[in-house]
């Protein structure tokens, strides 16, 4: 009897630990989703990452966007075919830890590499609640210096296009593509 007591005992806890072990959430494959979804502007498969709100955090800039404002946000960026490629991942402390490259045709115009980045992504439940960057290679003087000749440009030879850079909206997005595209079909004509 004690025999029968003693293997119950351990099939229940044997079951007990397989049972919790399914019912805990893979934050890395949940990241990699994530990351998977915005490469491939799908944007259900984004959706179902996150929590019904997100916090973005760059350095001191904090900005929670509800699901639907961030899918558009999403919709911005897809306009440029991003391209984000993860290095190294890690869960540590219940977060994931990312180090991510990322390209399009708008960092590569700006910047003229990828940029790479640390992100955190912290997690409620199953779900996405925030993400904080940290720039590992921002080249502030090669942006800065790509902007504003793309602005003056623009400015000068198509005006209707105006306003690009703060608009962070799909049609945002196919202006400031349209501006990149005019501006280097002018270099081509120079050459």
């Amino acid at each position: 009897m004690k025999k029968l007591i003693v293997l119950l005992l351990i099939l229940v806890m044997g079951f007990a630990s397989c049972k919790n072990s399914e019912t805990q959430i893979d934050k890395i494959e949940i990241s990699k989703q994530y990351f998977k979804g915005l490469n491939n502007s799908d944007h259900s498969k984004i959706s179902n990452c996150l929590t019904d709100s997100i916090a973005t955090i760059e350095g001191v800039y904090k900005i929670r966007y509800s699901k639907k404002d961030y899918l558009e946000l999403l919709k911005w960026d897809a306009i440029f075919s991003p391209n984000y490629e993860i290095l190294e991942i890690e869960e540590k402390d219940g977060m994931v830890k990312v180090k991510i490259s990322k390209i399009d045709k708008r960092i590569a115009f700006l910047q003229e590499t990828p940029f790479i980045m640390h992100q955190t992504i912290k997690f409620q439940k199953e779900k996405i609640i925030s993400i904080e960057t940290e720039y590992l290679d921002f080249k502030e003087a090669t942006w800065e210096r790509n902007k504003n000749t793309l602005i003056s440009w623009i400015d000068k030879n198509h005006p209707e296009l105006n306003g690009f850079i703060h608009d962070q909206t799909e049609s945002g997005g196919i202006k400031l593509l349209k501006a990149i595209a005019l501006y280097k079909n002018r270099e081509e004509k120079i050459d």
